[in-house]
């Protein structure tokens, strides 16, 4: 039964200041990312103008940092999306020894402190002389990439009746055709949610990357530069509100895709 008390003014004012404090930051952003105004924040700007966006898409490091973070971030979510499914299917539809423990070491990686990841991977790659390159930022992104993927493949495996994976192998099918026509439809918007989270949380991941790029630089490393060793202020306030495009687009869709994707096919009741 639905109750149609409303909420007390209070709380009403409690969420409203909640919201206003954790987005007043973010529209900062967007607001210095048009000010003429070029070596300094003053607020309210002494004016607004455009012409950074364009000054921004002249800029080349902005784009090979772009470009570097778009690699890393797509190539990892692959990986997350191949290993975390694997994984989770062998968790969610396998009984034996370990089991737990295996699910616990999974989601360890995003449960730690990012810097306790960057030392450990930055040691291993020392350790094996592994040169530092685009591939030890992805192994670095892949590690709590999987985790994001895991969790969700993991949680659908565990709501698909297991039935129809028993009536489909009676049917005649085998292990792909299995996958490819009960599982697949069934899983295929968790995997997709977890992918577009796995984007965003590699595409402006700092920690882990300071540890493992060497002397590259991914979008948020560049943007770090930038504020330590200004050129154009708003010129990183523009990069700022791209990122922040970016990385909410995808959790909204994923967000989206996990809401819709709630009842699955043949899940049992």
């Amino acid at each position: 039964m639905h109750s149609d008390t409303k909420a007390p003014l209070a709380l009403k004012l409690s969420a409203i200041g909640g919201l206003v404090f954790l987005l007043a930051p973010i529209a900062l952003i967007f607001l210095y990312a048009f000010t003429t105004e070029e070596k300094s924040y003053q607020f309210p700007p002494p004016g607004l103008t455009l012409k950074w966006i364009g000054v921004t898409m002249g800029r080349d490091d902005v784009w090979q940092a772009l470009g570097l973070s778009l690699k890393v971030a797509a190539i990892a979510t692959v990986l997350a999306m191949v290993l975390g499914t694997l994984t989770a299917a062998a968790v969610a539809r396998s009984r034996f020894f370990g089991r737990e423990a295996i699910s616990l070491l999974v989601i360890l990686p995003i449960a730690l402190p990012g810097i306790i990841t960057g030392i450990s991977l930055r040691s291993a790659f020392a350790l094996l002389d592994i040169p530092f390159s685009t591939w030890t930022i992805v192994l670095g992104h892949t590690t709590f990439c999987i985790v994001v993927v895991y969790n969700n493949a993991v949680a659908r495996f565990r709501r698909t009746s297991g039935s129809l994976i028993d009536a489909a192998m009676d049917l005649g099918a085998d292990g792909v055709q299995t996958f490819r026509l009960v599982i697949l439809p069934n899983i295929g918007t968790a995997l997709m949610a977890g992918g577009m989270l796995a984007f965003a949380l590699s595409f402006d991941e700092v920690i882990v990357t300071t540890f493992t790029a060497g002397n590259q630089s991914t979008l948020p490393i560049w943007m770090l530069e930038e504020l330590v060793r200004p050129r154009q202020r708003p010129v990183t306030n523009v990069v700022a509100m791209a990122v922040v495009l970016v990385t909410v687009l995808p959790i909204l869709a994923a967000y989206y895709l996990i809401r819709d994707g709630a009842e699955t096919a043949g899940s049992e009741k």
